[in-house]
């Protein structure tokens, strides 16, 4: 499915373009955006790269990523990174991710993005099941996964290696028949 276009009132989500380079590495290169995610902040060449791989599978057929921007609808500024990729090991499942600026924090908007990946999930791509991991100490992204209507549902032990030591991540999950759809379907 190329190319994405999903929105609600506030936000929409866009395929990636050489020109975000500079925007995407404003938040993988932040110590303070990325203290909680896994990996460290990224270089502007890093970047680069990344920005150019989710270019490049956004085309692949079939296509199993969905590497994207995330914009404000008034004006178009992106504000962050989301990301669903289908999960080769379930049947229909994919895991989502992302980051927003942290300029754009406790605004509601890391609630708005998983809807706009969950109803691209289930609504375009009639998946069965969504999950999400999350840093233990990152109590933020908890309340917005389950205000997003995910349901938790485990923690993986010693599963991300980052700043030089091995971290636990804590899971969420939620089926087709638990989404409700709302304004992004």
């Amino acid at each position: 499915m190329y190319p994405i276009a999903r929105h609600d009132a506030r936000l929409a989500l866009r395929e990636l373009s050489a020109a975000d380079v500079a925007a995407v590495a404003t938040i993988y290169g932040s110590h303070e955006v990325t203290e909680h995610l896994s990996f460290t902040p990224r270089t502007p060449e890093e970047v680069d790269g990344i920005v150019a791989r989710s270019m490049a599978s956004a085309t692949a057929s079939p296509r199993d990523e969905y590497a994207l921007a995330l914009t404000r609808k008034d004006g178009g500024e992106l504000i962050g990174f989301a990301r669903l990729a289908l999960d080769p090991h379930q049947q229909r499942a994919a895991t989502i991710g992302g980051a927003l600026r942290a300029d754009s924090w406790g605004l509601g908007y890391g609630r708005e993005t998983v809807q706009l990946l969950l109803a691209l999930a289930f609504a375009d791509l009639d998946l069965h099941r969504v999950w999400a991991a999350r840093s233990p100490l990152n109590e933020a992204a908890a309340k917005t996964l389950l205000a997003a209507g995910m349901t938790e549902e485990g923690r993986i032990r010693g599963h991300v290696h980052v700043h030089g030591a091995w971290r636990d991540s804590i899971t969420y999950g939620i089926l087709r028949e638990e989404w409700p759809v709302n304004e992004s379907s």
